[in-house]
């Protein structure tokens, strides 16, 4: 205290000024030692990394307030002395800080409506994620996609601001149903058993993925009280079209949003040992075919032999 006393009377500054300032610094360093120490008991005690986290971020908020109110305390009669002073320098703040104020403002939004949280897997305009971390001023995401194919991650960490929940499309891929369509295309010769092609496909997609139908179910129902979503059928389906150089069958199924890339791997590779044992079902894919005349005598007519070595050239299927 000798030393603050000396300090104020060096500066000359008034002994009530000199008290309030000693206040503020005594709160806020026992608002900063009672966080440090909660912290610590949360690290011994929790060993569960995402309730570990949610409990951090929550010390964190509460103390932040705390310390606004210790060190506003002590001045809050000068304040009101100049209360017009701050007033004018809050709308200049207002104009010079637009989009840290704008950052704020969707923080709070974020954290009242929620449309995603900690965990989820969402994409804000051109980013995709994992959501990490969510601050005052900007929310952190784990990336997925890019140059790396089926929603899987690159490593990469993008701190986007808060502001962009009021200017960009949100897609959450965690929330309400919390499953994804996935498809899966197989495209086949014309000359292939479609028909059993398609019965292949329909068994092994049910391999796979029919277990998730009831688990699905119970999520689309919780999912109905606060979304208007509604399917006819959640079971794994086959849907047939044709194209140019086949027969087009595209697997339909439900998929974790996390598991996209491991469920169509472990399809293509049953695919893959279901048709290599079927000697009636080929996979197409783009050729070229080249048809010749047939060989004609010398003395065909000029009309006729003009015709000779003539080639058509068209796509056609694999075999």
């Amino acid at each position: 205290m000798d030393v603050f006393h000396q300090l104020s009377t060096f500066v000359g500054l008034d002994p009530d000024v000199h008290n309030k300032l000693i206040a503020s610094f005594i709160g806020l360093i026992t608002v900063a030692g009672l966080r440090w120490i909660l912290l610590k008991l949360l690290n011994r005690r929790i060993k569960d990394p995402r309730i570990l986290y949610q409990w951090r971020k929550g010390i964190g908020y509460v103390s932040f307030g705390v310390a606004i109110l210790v060190l506003g305390r002590p001045w809050i009669p000068e304040l009101q002395n100049i209360s017009t002073f701050l007033g004018i320098v809050t709308a200049g703040l207002a104009v010079a800080l637009k989009e840290p104020l704008v950052d704020v403002v969707g923080w709070a939004f974020v954290l009242s409506r929620q449309p995603f949280k900690v965990g989820d897997r969402i994409q804000i305009g051109n980013h995709a994620g994992d959501v990490i971390d969510i601050r005052i001023f900007q929310f952190t995401l784990m990336e997925i996609g890019n140059w790396v194919a089926a929603d899987q991650s690159t490593g990469r960490v993008i701190h986007v601001p808060n502001g962009r929940v009021f200017q960009d499309t949100i897609a959450n891929y965690s929330q309400g149903f919390q499953h994804l369509w996935n498809e899966v295309p197989v495209l086949i010769t014309f000359e292939s058993d479609w028909e059993q092609a398609k019965r292949l496909l329909l068994t092994i997609a049910n391999r796979h993925a029919e277990h998730l139908s009831d688990t699905a179910q119970s999520r689309l129902q919780e999912a109905a009280q606060k979304y208007m979503i509604f399917y006819s059928k959640l079971t794994p389906t086959v849907y047939t079209s044709v194209r140019e150089s086949g027969i087009l069958l595209t697997i339909r199924y439900l998929c974790e949003p996390r598991q996209r890339r491991g469920t169509e791997q472990a399809l293509w590779e049953d695919i893959l040992r279901a048709f290599a044992q079927q000697d009636n079902i080929s996979f197409a894919y783009p050729t070229q075919r080249f048809v010749t005349s047939a060989s004609y005598s010398e003395s065909t007519s000029p009309l006729k032999s003009s015709n000779r070595g003539k080639r058509s050239q068209g796509i056609g299927n694999g075999f």
